[in-house]
Protein backbone atom coordinates (compact mmCIF):
# COMPACT_ATOMS: atom_id res chain seq x y z
CA UNK A 1 0.00 0.00 0.00
CA UNK A 2 1.24 3.49 -0.76
CA UNK A 3 2.74 5.08 2.37
CA UNK A 4 0.82 8.33 1.88
CA UNK A 5 -2.46 6.75 3.00
CA UNK A 6 -1.38 3.97 5.36
CA UNK A 7 -0.02 4.08 8.89
CA UNK A 8 1.82 0.72 8.82
CA UNK A 9 2.22 0.52 12.60
CA UNK A 10 -1.53 0.14 13.13
CA UNK A 11 -1.61 -3.65 12.93
CA UNK A 12 0.15 -6.73 11.65
CA UNK A 13 -2.20 -6.86 8.66
CA UNK A 14 -1.49 -3.26 7.71
CA UNK A 15 2.26 -3.86 7.95
CA UNK A 16 1.89 -6.91 5.70
CA UNK A 17 0.28 -4.75 3.00
CA UNK A 18 2.96 -2.10 3.45
CA UNK A 19 5.77 -4.63 2.95
CA UNK A 20 5.00 -5.18 -0.75
CA UNK A 21 6.05 -1.89 -2.43
CA UNK A 22 4.07 -0.61 -5.42
CA UNK A 23 1.43 -3.34 -5.15
CA UNK A 24 -1.30 -0.82 -4.38
CA UNK A 25 -2.31 2.13 -6.53
CA UNK A 26 -0.96 5.64 -6.02
CA UNK A 27 -4.34 7.23 -6.70
CA UNK A 28 -7.96 6.22 -6.42
CA UNK A 29 -10.00 4.91 -9.34
CA UNK A 30 -13.60 5.56 -10.22
CA UNK A 31 -15.43 2.28 -9.77
CA UNK A 32 -18.88 1.32 -8.48
CA UNK A 33 -20.02 -2.07 -7.28
CA UNK A 34 -23.72 -2.24 -6.51
CA UNK A 35 -24.83 -4.71 -3.87
CA UNK A 36 -26.99 -6.75 -6.24
CA UNK A 37 -24.08 -7.07 -8.68
CA UNK A 38 -21.82 -8.31 -5.89
CA UNK A 39 -24.45 -10.75 -4.68
CA UNK A 40 -24.71 -12.25 -8.16
CA UNK A 41 -20.94 -12.40 -8.59
CA UNK A 42 -20.37 -13.99 -5.18
CA UNK A 43 -23.01 -16.65 -5.82
CA UNK A 44 -21.05 -17.90 -8.85
CA UNK A 45 -17.50 -17.41 -7.56
CA UNK A 46 -17.39 -18.24 -3.87
CA UNK A 47 -18.49 -21.13 -1.70
CA UNK A 48 -21.85 -20.79 -0.02
CA UNK A 49 -22.50 -20.94 3.70
CA UNK A 50 -22.93 -18.61 6.65
CA UNK A 51 -20.92 -15.71 5.27
CA UNK A 52 -20.59 -11.98 4.81
CA UNK A 53 -18.68 -9.90 2.29
CA UNK A 54 -17.02 -6.49 2.30
CA UNK A 55 -15.38 -4.19 -0.24
CA UNK A 56 -12.05 -2.84 1.01
CA UNK A 57 -11.09 0.56 -0.42
CA UNK A 58 -7.38 1.15 0.19
CA UNK A 59 -7.84 4.89 -0.12
CA UNK A 60 -10.46 5.02 2.63
CA UNK A 61 -9.20 2.52 5.20
CA UNK A 62 -10.56 4.50 8.14
CA UNK A 63 -14.06 4.82 6.71
CA UNK A 64 -16.97 2.34 6.84
CA UNK A 65 -16.91 -0.16 4.00
CA UNK A 66 -19.62 -1.59 1.79
CA UNK A 67 -20.51 -4.64 3.90
CA UNK A 68 -23.29 -7.19 3.56
CA UNK A 69 -25.96 -7.01 6.31
CA UNK A 70 -25.17 -10.63 7.29
CA UNK A 71 -22.19 -9.36 9.30
CA UNK A 72 -24.59 -8.17 11.99
CA UNK A 73 -25.89 -11.64 12.86
CA UNK A 74 -22.47 -13.29 12.40
CA UNK A 75 -20.01 -10.91 14.05
CA UNK A 76 -22.43 -8.54 15.77
CA UNK A 77 -21.14 -5.52 13.82
CA UNK A 78 -23.32 -2.81 12.32
CA UNK A 79 -22.94 -3.19 8.56
CA UNK A 80 -23.33 0.56 8.08
CA UNK A 81 -20.38 1.46 10.31
CA UNK A 82 -18.01 -1.51 9.89
CA UNK A 83 -14.41 -0.65 9.02
CA UNK A 84 -11.63 -3.07 8.07
CA UNK A 85 -10.05 -2.49 11.48
CA UNK A 86 -13.23 -3.56 13.28
CA UNK A 87 -13.07 -6.89 11.43
CA UNK A 88 -9.33 -7.27 12.07
CA UNK A 89 -9.99 -6.63 15.76
CA UNK A 90 -12.25 -9.73 15.78
CA UNK A 91 -9.32 -11.96 14.81
CA UNK A 92 -8.00 -14.47 17.32
CA UNK A 93 -4.67 -13.15 18.72
CA UNK A 94 -2.97 -16.50 18.05
CA UNK A 95 -4.00 -16.42 14.38
CA UNK A 96 -3.03 -12.84 13.59
CA UNK A 97 0.68 -13.50 12.86
CA UNK A 98 -0.35 -16.19 10.37
CA UNK A 99 -2.96 -13.95 8.71
CA UNK A 100 -0.43 -11.15 8.34
CA UNK A 101 2.18 -13.49 6.88
CA UNK A 102 -0.41 -15.02 4.55
CA UNK A 103 -1.40 -11.57 3.26
CA UNK A 104 2.21 -10.57 2.62
CA UNK A 105 3.06 -13.91 1.00
CA UNK A 106 0.01 -13.78 -1.27
CA UNK A 107 0.79 -10.27 -2.48
CA UNK A 108 4.44 -11.17 -3.01
CA UNK A 109 3.55 -14.23 -5.12
CA UNK A 110 1.10 -12.23 -7.21
CA UNK A 111 3.64 -9.47 -7.84
CA UNK A 112 6.80 -11.52 -8.36
CA UNK A 113 5.59 -14.93 -9.60
CA UNK A 114 2.21 -14.44 -11.25
CA UNK A 115 2.65 -10.90 -12.53
CA UNK A 116 0.74 -7.77 -11.63
CA UNK A 117 -0.99 -7.80 -15.02
CA UNK A 118 -2.82 -10.98 -13.94
CA UNK A 119 -3.76 -9.69 -10.51
CA UNK A 120 -7.50 -10.10 -11.13
CA UNK A 121 -7.18 -13.75 -12.19
CA UNK A 122 -6.56 -15.15 -8.71
CA UNK A 123 -8.45 -15.68 -5.49
CA UNK A 124 -6.55 -15.59 -2.18
CA UNK A 125 -7.69 -18.14 0.40
CA UNK A 126 -6.73 -19.02 3.96
CA UNK A 127 -8.52 -19.62 7.27
CA UNK A 128 -8.53 -18.09 10.73
CA UNK A 129 -10.63 -17.68 13.84
CA UNK A 130 -12.90 -14.67 14.37
CA UNK A 131 -14.84 -13.62 17.45
CA UNK A 132 -18.55 -13.88 16.63
CA UNK A 133 -21.63 -12.16 18.05
CA UNK A 134 -21.91 -14.39 21.14
CA UNK A 135 -18.29 -13.76 22.10
CA UNK A 136 -16.94 -17.18 21.11
CA UNK A 137 -14.43 -17.84 18.34
CA UNK A 138 -15.30 -19.72 15.17
CA UNK A 139 -13.16 -20.78 12.21
CA UNK A 140 -13.72 -18.79 9.01
CA UNK A 141 -12.39 -19.23 5.50
CA UNK A 142 -11.11 -15.91 4.16
CA UNK A 143 -11.26 -15.42 0.39
CA UNK A 144 -10.34 -12.25 -1.48
CA UNK A 145 -10.09 -11.05 -5.05
CA UNK A 146 -9.04 -7.79 -6.68
CA UNK A 147 -11.98 -5.67 -7.81
CA UNK A 148 -10.28 -2.57 -9.20
CA UNK A 149 -6.83 -1.40 -10.28
CA UNK A 150 -5.36 1.78 -11.72
CA UNK A 151 -3.75 2.13 -15.15
CA UNK A 152 -0.50 0.70 -13.81
CA UNK A 153 -2.13 -2.36 -12.24
CA UNK A 154 -1.94 -0.97 -8.71
CA UNK A 155 -4.72 -2.31 -6.51
CA UNK A 156 -7.38 0.08 -5.25
CA UNK A 157 -10.25 -2.17 -4.11
CA UNK A 158 -10.63 -5.79 -3.07
CA UNK A 159 -13.63 -7.98 -2.30
CA UNK A 160 -13.39 -10.14 0.82
CA UNK A 161 -15.63 -13.07 1.78
CA UNK A 162 -15.60 -14.66 5.23
CA UNK A 163 -17.39 -18.02 5.41
CA UNK A 164 -18.01 -19.81 8.70
CA UNK A 165 -16.58 -23.32 8.28
CA UNK A 166 -16.59 -24.32 11.94
CA UNK A 167 -19.41 -26.78 11.26
CA UNK A 168 -17.02 -28.57 8.91
CA UNK A 169 -13.79 -28.33 10.89
CA UNK A 170 -12.38 -26.54 13.93
CA UNK A 171 -8.76 -27.18 12.96
CA UNK A 172 -6.93 -24.57 10.95
CA UNK A 173 -4.25 -25.98 8.66
CA UNK A 174 -2.49 -22.58 8.59
CA UNK A 175 -1.88 -22.79 4.84
CA UNK A 176 -2.37 -20.26 2.05
CA UNK A 177 -3.71 -20.94 -1.43
CA UNK A 178 -4.00 -18.75 -4.53
CA UNK A 179 -6.59 -20.19 -6.89
CA UNK A 180 -6.87 -19.27 -10.55
CA UNK A 181 -10.45 -18.19 -11.27
CA UNK A 182 -10.27 -19.59 -14.81
CA UNK A 183 -9.21 -23.14 -13.98
CA UNK A 184 -5.56 -22.62 -14.81
CA UNK A 185 -2.53 -23.25 -12.58
CA UNK A 186 -2.93 -22.42 -8.89
CA UNK A 187 -0.65 -22.21 -5.85
CA UNK A 188 -1.93 -24.54 -3.13
CA UNK A 189 -1.22 -25.26 0.55
CA UNK A 190 1.66 -22.83 1.00
CA UNK A 191 3.46 -22.91 4.35
CA UNK A 192 3.96 -19.17 4.81
CA UNK A 193 6.42 -19.62 7.69
CA UNK A 194 8.76 -21.92 5.76
CA UNK A 195 11.50 -19.69 4.39
CA UNK A 196 12.72 -22.53 2.16
CA UNK A 197 9.33 -23.16 0.58
CA UNK A 198 9.15 -21.90 -3.00
CA UNK A 199 5.53 -22.47 -4.03
CA UNK A 200 5.01 -24.15 -7.38
CA UNK A 201 1.97 -23.58 -9.56
CA UNK A 202 0.01 -26.76 -10.24
CA UNK A 203 -3.06 -27.73 -12.20
CA UNK A 204 -6.18 -28.51 -10.20
CA UNK A 205 -6.67 -32.21 -9.50
CA UNK A 206 -10.32 -31.72 -10.43
CA UNK A 207 -11.75 -31.08 -13.87
CA UNK A 208 -13.82 -27.96 -14.47
CA UNK A 209 -16.98 -30.08 -14.36
CA UNK A 210 -15.93 -31.69 -11.09
CA UNK A 211 -15.27 -28.27 -9.59
CA UNK A 212 -18.80 -27.23 -10.53
CA UNK A 213 -20.17 -30.30 -8.75
CA UNK A 214 -17.92 -29.63 -5.77
CA UNK A 215 -19.12 -26.05 -5.46
CA UNK A 216 -22.75 -27.20 -5.49
CA UNK A 217 -22.01 -29.87 -2.90
CA UNK A 218 -20.42 -27.25 -0.67
CA UNK A 219 -23.63 -25.23 -0.97
CA UNK A 220 -25.59 -28.20 0.41
CA UNK A 221 -27.14 -29.31 -2.88
CA UNK A 222 -28.24 -32.91 -3.28
CA UNK A 223 -27.36 -35.07 -6.28
CA UNK A 224 -30.87 -34.55 -7.64
CA UNK A 225 -30.47 -30.77 -7.30
CA UNK A 226 -27.08 -30.86 -8.99
CA UNK A 227 -28.39 -32.97 -11.86
CA UNK A 228 -31.18 -30.47 -12.46
CA UNK A 229 -28.94 -27.39 -12.17
CA UNK A 230 -26.24 -28.80 -14.44
CA UNK A 231 -28.71 -30.46 -16.82
CA UNK A 232 -27.05 -33.86 -16.47
CA UNK A 233 -28.33 -37.23 -15.27
CA UNK A 234 -28.23 -38.27 -11.59
CA UNK A 235 -25.95 -41.16 -12.59
CA UNK A 236 -23.48 -38.70 -14.09
CA UNK A 237 -23.52 -36.72 -10.84
CA UNK A 238 -22.92 -39.96 -8.94
CA UNK A 239 -19.88 -40.71 -11.10
CA UNK A 240 -18.54 -37.19 -10.62
CA UNK A 241 -18.92 -37.50 -6.84
CA UNK A 242 -17.15 -40.85 -6.86
CA UNK A 243 -14.23 -39.45 -8.86
CA UNK A 244 -14.00 -36.35 -6.67
CA UNK A 245 -13.87 -38.40 -3.47
CA UNK A 246 -11.16 -40.62 -4.94
CA UNK A 247 -9.01 -37.70 -6.12
CA UNK A 248 -9.35 -35.96 -2.75
CA UNK A 249 -8.66 -39.18 -0.85
CA UNK A 250 -11.85 -38.74 1.17
CA UNK A 251 -14.49 -41.26 2.19
CA UNK A 252 -17.46 -38.99 2.89
CA UNK A 253 -18.87 -35.79 1.43
CA UNK A 254 -18.50 -34.04 4.79
CA UNK A 255 -14.82 -34.94 4.93
CA UNK A 256 -14.44 -33.80 1.31
CA UNK A 257 -16.01 -30.37 1.83
CA UNK A 258 -14.07 -29.83 5.04
CA UNK A 259 -10.77 -30.66 3.36
CA UNK A 260 -11.44 -28.63 0.21
CA UNK A 261 -12.59 -25.51 2.05
CA UNK A 262 -9.79 -25.65 4.59
CA UNK A 263 -7.22 -26.09 1.82
CA UNK A 264 -8.74 -23.37 -0.33
CA UNK A 265 -9.79 -25.64 -3.18
CA UNK A 266 -13.33 -24.20 -3.26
Amino acid sequence: MASDFLQPEKSLIHRAWHNIPDFFAKKDTDSSHQRHELDQFIATTFSAGSAYYYVLDFFNLEKPMLVSPAIESILGLNHKTTTIQSIIDRGHPEDMPFAARAEETALSIIKHRIGIERVTDYKISYSGRLRVADGSYRLFNHQAIILATDDNGGVTKTLGIHTDISHLTTRNNYKLSLLNLHGQESFLNIDVFDEQDRPMATQSVFTKRELEVLDLLSAGRTSIDIASIMNISPNTVKNHRKNILKKADCKTTGQLISKCMNEGLI
